[in-house]
C-alpha cells in the first residue's frame, strides 16, 4: 500500500527517512497516460518516486474552471500502484497556503505572455505553490511534460535563479492516436469537440505561419486565445466550449 501523506509536516517526516535519489511529479490529479510517462521517466531515473496531487486553487483566473477540474481519485491511485509510487503528497490548501496565500512567487518577463497574457495571475499561482512543493518534497529531480512548455521555462528558471539543488526533467508531450495531446481537460469535452479536437494539432504543425493555423482554428469554429511562434516553437490556446486546450510544437 502507498503512503498517503496529507501533511507537509508528514510528507517531510517520509522524506526525512528516505535514502537516495527522490523523483517528483507534480499534478491536480485526474491523470492520465501522460502523467504516466512523467512516472515512468522518474522510476527509471531514481530510487524513489513521489507523486503529489493537489489541485491549486491559486492558479485557475476562472472560479467555474476550478469547480469543474476533474477529480479520479481511485483512477489516480491505480495508476500511481502501477507505477511504482513510493508516496503520494495528497495535501489540503489550508495545509499548502498556512498564510492564506499572502506571499507569492512572480516572475515579471516571460510569464506575461501566452497563458500569462490571457490568465492574470496564473503563473504567479504555479510558481508559488511549485516552489512550496520543492521546499516540502525536496527531490533529487522533478519532472514536467513539454504540453505545458511555458510553465515548464519558469519552473526551470526559479530554480536556476534560487540555486535549488535539483534538475528539472522536461518529458515530451504524449499525444492520443489522432494528435491531441493528453489532457486531464479533454475529459471535460463533448463527444462533438472531443472529434473537432485533433484540429489544433494538425493547424500549428501544417499550416505555414501562425496566422494561418489561427485563421483555420477560427473557421473551424475555435474560439483562438493565441497561436505565437517563439524561438523555435509555436505555441496555442483555443477554446472549444467552455474547454480550454493549449499545444505547442517545434518549428
Amino acid at each position: 500500500m502507498i503512503p498517503v501523506l496529507e501533511t507537509p509536516f508528514a510528507m517531510k517526516e517520509w522524506r526525512s527517512h528516505v535514502k537516495g535519489s527522490v523523483g517528483f511529479v507534480p499534478t491536480m490529479g485526474a491523470l492520465h497516460a501522460g502523467h504516466e510517462e512523467l512516472l515512468k521517466r522518474a522510476r527509471e531515473e531514481n530510487d524513489h518516486v513521489v507523486l503529489s496531487i493537489f489541485v491549486n486553487p491559486t492558479q485557475f483566473n476562472d472560479a467555474n474552471d476550478l469547480a469543474k477540474y476533474p477529480k479520479t481519485w481511485d483512477q489516480d491511485l491505480a495508476i500511481a500502484n502501477n507505477n511504482g509510487v513510493s508516496a503520494i503528497f495528497y495535501p489540503k490548501y489550508a495545509d499548502m497556503y498556512p498564510d492564506n496565500y499572502r506571499y507569492k512567487m512572480t516572475e515579471h518577463e516571460y510569464s506575461m505572455l501566452l497563458d500569462g497574457a490571457h490568465r492574470p495571475g496564473h503563473f504567479d499561482g504555479v510558481l508559488s505553490v511549485v516552489m512550496k512543493l520543492f521546499n516540502i518534497v525536496s527531490p533529487s529531480r522533478a519532472y514536467f511534460g513539454e504540453k505545458d512548455f511555458q510553465q515548464m521555462t519558469l519552473v526551470k528558471g526559479m530554480v536556476e535563479s534560487y540555486f535549488m539543488n535539483l534538475e528539472v526533467v522536461p518529458v515530451p508531450t504524449v499525444r492520443e492516436v489522432d494528435g491531441l495531446a493528453m489532457s486531464s481537460r479533454n475529459t471535460r469535452l463533448t463527444p462533438e469537440h472531443r472529434q473537432k479536437a485533433p484540429a489544433i494539432y494538425k493547424a500549428i504543425t501544417q499550416s505555414t505561419s501562425a496566422e494561418q493555423a489561427a485563421k483555420t482554428l477560427t473557421d473551424q469554429g475555435f474560439d483562438v486565445d493565441y497561436v505565437t511562434d517563439i524561438g523555435n516553437r509555436r505555441y496555442v490556446a483555443a477554446k472549444l466550449g467552455e474547454v480550454r486546450l493549449i499545444d505547442n510544437v517545434k518549428i
